[in-house]
């Protein structure tokens, strides 16, 4: 509970800015259909150098050290 509430902390400051420039997440949407019926769909998220995605095949989450 200690550590949720903690990184719930880290996120608010991150996001007014209290540190420096406010972390502006960016959001992508993906939706293709191929031949034969085939449908895919994906959303990714991106904050900082934290990267989350979803598609109909699955979740991937990933942490970037550069920009």
């Amino acid at each position: 509970m200690k550590r949720l509430l903690a990184v719930i902390a880290a996120l608010a400051l991150a996001g007014c800015g209290v540190e420096g420039d406010p972390v502006r997440p960016q959001v992508g949407t993906v939706v293709s259909a191929g031949s034969g019926g085939n449908v895919s769909a994906g959303v990714g998220v991106r904050v900082g150098n934290v990267r989350a995605g979803a598609t109909n095949n699955g979740v991937s989450v990933g942490v970037g050290l550069g920009r």
